[in-house]
């Protein structure tokens, strides 16, 4: 009997990593960042050194255990079924709280590109609720059709990114740079804050290990998409985010809900604003889709474990776990409606540092698992590395993420004692 071929092949899934990690993150960072001027380089190295090593770690986790679920089974294998649960839960809040991240920040794009659209904040949010939901009817259509979404919409952005990147950087005004720390706190405690932001663009680099079941020779694409993912989107990224401040004095910069177009606008032109901001809606497009798909897909492998209750775990014809969709853009939609009075980087930053807090855990988990359970001594020393910096990235969260992260989290565990008792 033939074993039927995976939806997903090396491409789709390096997509898959791409398409999560560059989004809201690449666009609307520099608003974010503003404040701390070039200092924010700091927290821009130890991210992508701390990344690079979380990507090796996973690579090396997915070859171990290349199933579906990513650092839900890696923390189940290694550390039994509790502490499993814990993971996905964290995780799966992660994921929902991305999804509102990102379509807040599809919402800037698409105010920069018409502002009337944006002009209230329930504009704001109903545009955002919308690309919400498309991505969710995509996703409720069939894995391949939003891994061939996913591989569309990250030629579309990663293409004219680094075209920006590369040519802006010569139109750089080095007077932005000065004071190099403007925000006037310390250099430890800015590199502290400027960790836990910058961690969000590389929040994704695990992406592939998620749908391990759909993706054609797991073990091998899972970890070589990963490594290749997060190098080619992490230098994407930092080009660009820190080209973008070297461009904008740092008062107009701040309260800009589209940087990167407001960017291109002021070098050459309303109409260069406007294509910039085109790239910024499909790149946010790409990403929800992505974070859709890897939001139904953690609670599908939690729930055949009976870790969660068992509607996480039907698919309909096409293969797509509809009630995990639905179940996340449910929330999501909740986030966005319960912050819409904020302005659109407040809301931006609230929701990227709860959907960050929540990830460091199973980040911290993922490392921990291959530090105590891996093989090889070099692989375990950079496991250790991982660990390390991502121990020191939740000291850069804030408490208030972290408190509500942490409520969110125990509200899980009743979930998880009545799905035991239902087995």
């Amino acid at each position: 009997m033939k074993t039927p071929r995976r939806p997903l092949g090396f491409w789709s899934t390096t997509a898959l990593v791409v398409g999560s990690m560059i989004g809201s993150g690449t666009f609307l960072l520099p608003s974010a960042l503003a404040q701390y001027g070039a200092a924010s380089t700091l927290g821009w190295g130890i991210t992508l050194c701390g990344a690079l090593l979380l990507a090796v770690t996973f690579a090396c986790l997915a070859r171990r255990w290349p199933q579906t679920g990513g650092p839900y089974v890696f923390a189940r294998n290694a550390f039994g079924e509790l502490p499993g649960f814990v993971i996905a839960w964290s995780y799966w809040i992660s994921m929902w709280c991305a999804i509102a991240a990102i379509a807040v920040a599809f919402t800037g794009s698409i105010g920069a590109i018409f502002p009337a659209l944006t002009a209230t904040p329930v504009r704001a949010a109903s545009c955002a609720l919308l690309a919400l939901w498309a991505c969710a009817a995509i996703n409720i259509a069939g894995t391949r059709e939003a891994g061939r979404m996913q591989l569309l919409t990250t030629v579309l952005k990663v293409v004219p990114l680094l075209l920006f990147g590369c040519i802006a950087l010569w139109f750089v005004d080095t007077s932005h740079y000065v004071p190099f720390n403007p925000s006037g706190e310390s250099l430890p405690a800015v590199a502290s804050a400027t960790v836990a932001l910058t961690l969000w663009a590389m929040i994704g680099l695990e992406a592939a290990t998620v749908p391990a079941d759909s993706v054609h020779d797991a073990p091998r694409t899972v970890a070589r998409a990963t490594v290749v993912g997060t190098a080619l989107a992490g230098i994407a990224t930092i080009l660009a985010c820190t080209t973008v401040i070297g461009l904008l004095p740092m008062d107009v910069l701040q309260h800009s809900s589209a940087p990167m177009a407001d960017a291109a606008a002021a070098l050459w032109g309303p109409a260069a604003g406007t294509a910039l901001a085109v790239v910024m809606a499909v790149s946010c497009l790409g990403a929800l889709n992505g974070w859709i798909l890897l939001s139904a897909q953690l609670p599908l492998a939690a729930a055949r474990d009976h870790v969660l209750p068992a509607a996480f775990a039907r698919i309909n014809a096409k293969g797509a776990p509809v009630f995990g969709v639905l179940a996340s853009s449910v929330l999501a939609t909740v986030l966005v409606i319960a912050n819409y009075n904020r302005s659109l980087v407040q809301l931006f930053i609230f929701s990227v540092l709860l959907s960050t807090a929540a990830t460091l855990l199973p980040y911290v988990a993922g490392a921990a698992a291959w530090v105590l359970r891996g093989t090889g001594t070099g692989t375990r020393l950079v496991a250790a590395g991982a660990l390390i910096y991502s121990l020191y990235a939740v000291l850069g969260v804030g408490s208030e993420a972290l408190l509500w992260g942490a409520v969110l989290i125990v509200a899980g565990l009743p979930i998880y004692f009545w799905s035991r008792r239902q087995r």
